[in-house]
């Protein structure tokens, strides 16, 4: 039997390019993408583009029923940032959405359900270099909170109803194919579009600020690895640490100014340097390397070499 992918949040920063390496992996037929917001671009008369509310667990499960789904990837979520400005928002969205997937995931026997935790699960008590797989959860934001918890209750789906979830902690996502979403780590995607443009950069953060960050196509490589890896290899049910590589935004800077030597970057800390104070600088992911063969391939010189070949190539004023 084919499998029949639903994705739920398609066209945010990780479903924009995860939903076509699903497309490519098992075909355009049988991959629905689903958001409630679709792109002015996509046709509406587009069977494999819909809107869905993963909110409306009728309309989850009537998706479910009529295309044969037998995987779910949930990536619709409120970020970081946005969600310290709507917290309760971020918290019914996050959480509740998870758990309209995993009842309708129990309860129409879904072979496989991915769906991403972060980095924000950590708070200020757990190590900062490098942070392990098992430690202490005390995330300070709303996001970060929703995020333990659906972690929490991954696993418990995955002992108590045999549901097979599975979940990576992402750090800050770099991608030249999506706007930023709203993350503390934003910073690393906005940066190149001014660059590009020749534009100057006011960076949020500390010059100093370490934080762990991953190239998208790394991301979605890891997403399709997890979810083809057998069930009898994995020992984490909650999330699996993932790391890509680190650095602060001094660094990046300077790798771009390589390619770019009118390059220019200032500092102006705003909230979002607390929110990313309380993350670690690095990740200890040896249980990923372990159970299933993880490792990045993207460092930052490389990562910034991709980046701004691409911007050059998709901007529409770069093409004059």
């Amino acid at each position: 039997m084919t499998d029949r992918i639903l994705i739920i949040g398609a066209y945010g920063q990780i479903g924009t390019e995860l939903t076509l390496a699903l497309k490519r992996k098992y075909g355009p037929a049988n991959v629905i993408a689903t958001d409630i917001r679709i792109p002015d671009h996509l046709s509406d008369e587009d069977d494999s583009c819909l809107y869905l509310d993963v909110l409306n667990r009728r309309a989850l499960d009537l998706a479910v029923n009529k295309y044969q789904i037998t995987q779910i990837y949930l990536l619709a979520a409120v970020l970081s940032v946005s969600g310290e400005q709507q917290p309760l928002k971020a918290w019914e969205l996050n959480m509740q959405g998870l758990l309209n997937v995993l009842e309708s995931a129990r309860e129409n026997f879904i072979a496989r359900v991915f769906w991403p935790s972060s980095i924000a699960v950590f708070g200020h008590h757990a190590p900062k270099k490098p942070c392990p797989q098992h430690t202490v959860l005390q995330p300070s934001t709303a996001y970060g909170i929703s995020k333990a918890a659906g972690e929490d209750w991954c696993q418990y789906y995955f002992h108590k109803f045999d549901v097979d979830v599975r979940s990576l902690r992402f750090p800050g996502l770099i991608s030249s194919s999506a706007l930023p979403g709203g993350g503390a780590t934003d910073y690393a995607v906005d940066i190149f579009h001014h660059a590009v443009r020749n534009e100057s950069y006011t960076c949020y953060l500390k010059a100093s600020a370490t934080l762990p960050m991953m190239y998208m196509a790394d991301a979605v490589r890891a997403v399709l690895e997890l979810m083809e890896a057998p069930a009898a290899q994995l020992t984490v049910h909650t999330a699996y640490n993932i790391s890509g590589m680190s650095f602060t935004p001094t660094q990046l800077a300077a790798s771009i100014k390589k390619r770019i030597p009118g390059f220019k970057i200032n500092y102006k800390p705003d909230s979002r340097q607390s929110i990313a104070e309380s993350w670690p600088t690095s990740i200890d992911d040896r249980f990923a390397r372990k159970d299933w063969g993880w490792e990045p391939e993207y460092d930052l010189d490389s990562m910034t070499d991709q980046m701004l070949l691409n911007l050059r190539h998709s901007i529409p004023e770069l093409q004059v």
